[in-house]
């Protein structure tokens, strides 16, 4: 199994109080892997990302998505080895990029990644 369907399956598991869409899309480069709902209404969506480093690779089109919508999508990481997982706004692609996971994140391991998510819209 690819290392981002592990981190979805988790995510699902874990995270049971929003509703989960993956999207698979092949006709439009650069959406992200997944569509949240939660329980106040709110829709987002989350780009889900694995490394070995810290660095968090992106391709143009998937910074392109962000940089036009930089409301209400996320990114989440998850750093192998330590197993560490971190939740970004999509807002910060740009900052995510050049500083990887340095970056300070908005939210970090996946029970306060539900959290965040089920506070969108309040």
């Amino acid at each position: 199994m690819a290392p981002e369907r592990k981190l979805y399956q988790k995510l699902k598991k874990n995270i049971t109080t929003i509703s989960w869409i993956r999207l698979e899309n092949l006709s439009l480069s650069g959406t992200p892997d997944l569509l949240g709902y939660n329980n106040s209404g709110h829709f987002f969506t989350v780009e889900l990302k694995v490394t070995k480093s810290n660095k968090v690779r992106f391709s143009p089109h998937q910074i392109a998505f962000h940089v036009k919508h930089p409301r209400n999508s996320f990114i989440m990481v998850e750093a192998l080895g330590p197993g560490t997982v971190k939740l970004y706004e999509g807002s910060r692609i740009l900052e995510l990029e050049a500083c990887g996971l340095e970056l300070n994140a908005c939210s970090l391991g996946l029970e306060a990644c539900g959290l965040w998510f089920e506070s969108l819209g309040k």
